[in-house]
């Protein structure tokens, strides 16, 4: 057990899953108390869990704490926007999927050094999805610059796939903690990018 003398400083974020164990999303520490003390979570299925403390009792004079899993499982209705869906297209999901490798030199670069590029370019009908974009190099991307990757004579090192639902619990939290990561990795296709890079 983890107990959080100063919940200002340390904002773990909770992984929420159904009552099968389906994972749903990251809910704050602050909602997990909430469905906690409302007798919503139906049992907590993480390693690590987390002591909080309010004040004490007047009749009693005990402190009041709840204790919550960092993976809980929630009965009832599910919360307004918690359906699982694929993360939004962003540079640093992006680079996160790639692995800061550069899709035609291969070289894994520090961020900065990054660059998002549309394998069909946009000038030319290419759509910004994930099935169209592969990190890149700031060199190989001015290489390449406004034609696709034939043309440009280059060779796509890696195939552009859209995350799946459980890939983009992952990428979408930074700060995840080892047994949220060992119940995600769990759940993830066998040819998940992500696999290896979280082992």
């Amino acid at each position: 057990m983890t107990d959080l003398p100063d919940t200002r400083t340390e904002r773990p974020l909770i992984l929420a899953v159904d009552v099968t164990g389906a994972p749903h999303g990251w809910i704050s520490w602050q909602s997990a108390l909430i469905y906690q003390a409302a007798g919503r979570v139906d049992r907590g299925l993480g390693e690590i869990s987390f002591t909080f403390h309010g004040g004490q009792s007047r009749l009693t004079g005990r402190r009041s704490e709840l204790t919550i899993s960092s993976i809980v499982a929630l009965r009832g209705r599910n919360p307004r926007g918690w359906e699982p869906h694929p993360p939004a297209l962003t540079n640093t999901l992006l680079f996160q999927r790639d692995r800061y490798l550069c899709g035609y030199c291969g070289a894994r670069k520090h961020p900065n050094a990054l660059t998002r590029d549309h394998i069909t370019p946009i000038s030319r009908g290419g759509r910004d999805v994930w099935k169209n974009v592969v990190t890149a190099c700031k060199p190989c991307n001015q290489k390449k610059g406004a034609m696709s990757p034939e043309h440009a004579g280059m060779m796509m090192l890696y195939v552009p796939y859209v995350p799946s639902l459980y890939e983009g619990l992952i990428l979408r939290n930074r700060r995840i903690l080892a047994d949220q990561m060992e119940f995600l990795v769990s759940l993830l296709p066998e040819d998940s990018r992500l696999i290896s890079a979280s082992s």
